[in-house]
């Protein structure tokens, strides 16, 4: 199973930035996934996650900013990240969530400053 992301990048307080994460390797449309972010000296948190039928849930601090998506037929999950703030300064990973375990992509870096 391999995840790549990509998208990450500088971007300015107030502006918004598309993050993907594309898979191989599994049936994609019969996992959920999970989007985590680790910022620096932090631990690595579950920001949100999209059932396989798409119904995504969020944590209250991106909730309203941020918007998880994903296409079957690509194999690809997105985040959708907008009124980005100092503090979402992180490096944010997909995760395909099966059971008892992840699989994880090496993550990508989003820095919000101006």
């Amino acid at each position: 199973v391999q995840l790549v992301e990509s998208g990450g990048g500088l971007v300015q307080p107030g502006g918004s930035l598309n993050v993907s994460c594309a898979v191989s390797g599994i049936i994609f449309s019969l996992y959920p996934m999970g989007w985590y972010r680790q910022a620096p000296g932090k631990q690595r948190n579950l920001i949100g996650s999209i059932t396989s039928t798409g119904l995504a849930t969020y944590i209250d601090v991106v909730k309203g900013r941020f918007t998880i998506s994903r296409d079957n037929s690509k194999a690809t999950v997105y985040l959708h990240m907008n009124n980005l703030k100092p503090e979402d300064t992180a490096v944010y990973y997909c995760a395909l969530m099966d059971v008892g375990t992840n699989y994880w992509g090496r993550g990508t870096l989003v820095t919000v400053s101006s």
